[in-house]
């Protein structure tokens, strides 16, 4: 009698390799590509700097009402109706974004777009969170994390193939949105939160210490940070004179170095999330100085593999941060750190808009490279290694 052999895909496998392809499609395509095409865009458009600054933080805002929505809606409708949802509504806006006749279009297109990446994270975090053992989620939810940088990564190739044509990369983006829309709902686990956890907490908590700090200095790495992703293309374009090839090459680099970011949570395990926080805060200052102000491509090169290791590290140490303060509620301890982040973006990319048009890139960049330094004032009051606090308890795997 020959006894038939199913092959079994682990939770945190199988969660996390779609999770990461959500995360790349939503926020390396519908979000920051946007930064990548913005010297062609501006090209056809007119937009000018003031004006891509503000359309880059209507982005941002869009994801800040979504992430609220999001971790709201996944507490009361569950994991995968929202994850889904992501992926459809990163189609519809990067559609606009290829059909954009003008600014006003473009501008409701690219904050509907970024809106998908608000909706993206909460409901992978509430999957994990039911679905994995807890020793392998701080793990997983980095690698998810980290799919930010493949999509960043694959922007510039995808562009290259297609003659560099903005409208028709965001158009084929948005096809790949629809495709994994269909995955996502045949993979993600529905994971309600309990009764009580959602409707009759709030969308959120009472403002404790630690997520106060949380919140200072999340905004304050998200408003650093638009530096490049708003204007490192238009950046790497002035300072080397090389037009879509130096973006698109510091797009690479930057998507490249963010694999990094995949080990957040065992580098938080290891040494501590205050420790790697304060870190990879200086490595952000370093790859915009260098990012921003290079002119020879390798030191532009450099910077952004240095930026796009630091900034997805640093979004991954905000996850672990926002969901250990609030371990009974994964989807809105994220909600908190990444809101924020998105909130100082929302702030930042006018501000450094601003200061290019009036001080240069030189002025502009030392001011915000100098802000990436700030947020490590702060200090998580549960920065203790990871793997001391599994050990206080059972590990609740589904």
């Amino acid at each position: 009698m020959t006894v038939p052999v199913t092959l079994s895909i682990s939770p945190a496998i199988r969660l996390g390799a779609v999770g990461f392809g959500l995360i790349a499609i939503c926020y390396g395509f519908a979000r920051f590509a946007f930064g990548l095409f913005l010297p062609q865009i501006d090209a056809d458009l007119s937009l000018g700097s003031s004006l891509a600054g503000v359309i880059s933080g209507g982005s941002f805002f869009g994801y800040c009402i979504s992430i609220i929505v999001s971790a709201f809606a996944t507490e009361r409708f569950g994991a995968r109706a929202v994850a889904v949802a992501a992926a459809g509504v990163a189609a519809i806006g990067m559609a606009g974004i290829a059909a954009a006749p003008n600014a006003f279009w473009l501008a409701s297109a690219v904050m509907l777009a970024g809106a998908s990446t608000g909706l993206a994270s909460p409901p992978m975090a509430a999957a994990v969170a039911a679905a994995v053992r807890r020793d392998r989620q701080d793990i997983t939810n980095t690698v998810i994390n980290a799919g930010t940088s493949a999509g960043v990564a694959l922007s510039w190739p995808i562009a290259l193939i297609i003659g560099g044509q903005w409208r028709l990369a965001f158009a084929a983006f948005a096809v790949a949105a629809l495709v994994l829309a269909g995955v996502l709902a045949r993979t993600i686990p529905p994971a309600v939160a309990a009764s009580g956890s959602g409707l009759a907490q709030g969308v959120l908590p009472p403002l404790k210490v630690d997520i106060a700090r949380l919140i200072f200095a999340a905004f304050l790495m998200g408003a650093a940070s638009t530096a490049i992703w708003s204007f490192g293309g238009q950046l790497a374009t002035l300072q080397l004179g090389r037009g879509a090839m130096g973006s698109g090459a510091l797009w690479v680099a930057i998507g490249g170095g963010g694999i990094v970011g995949a080990w957040a949570g065992a580098l938080v395990s290891r040494f501590g999330l205050n420790h790697v926080h304060r870190v990879f805060l200086a490595a952000m200052a370093c790859g915009i100085l260098a990012a921003g102000l290079g002119t020879v491509m390798a030191a532009t090169l450099a910077g952004g593999v240095l930026f796009g290791a630091a900034y997805v590290m640093l979004t991954g140490v905000y996850l672990v941060w926002g969901v250990t303060a609030l371990s009974d509620r994964p989807a809105t301890g994220l909600m908190i750190g990444f809101l924020t982040i998105a909130i100082g973006q929302t702030a930042g990319a006018p501000v450094f808009g601003f200061l290019l048009n009036e001080f240069g890139p030189t002025g502009a960049v030392l001011v915000f490279a100098s802000l990436a330094l700030l947020p490590g004032v702060m200090k998580a009051q549960k920065g203790q290694r990871r793997t001391d606090m599994q050990k206080s308890g059972p590990s609740p795997t589904v």
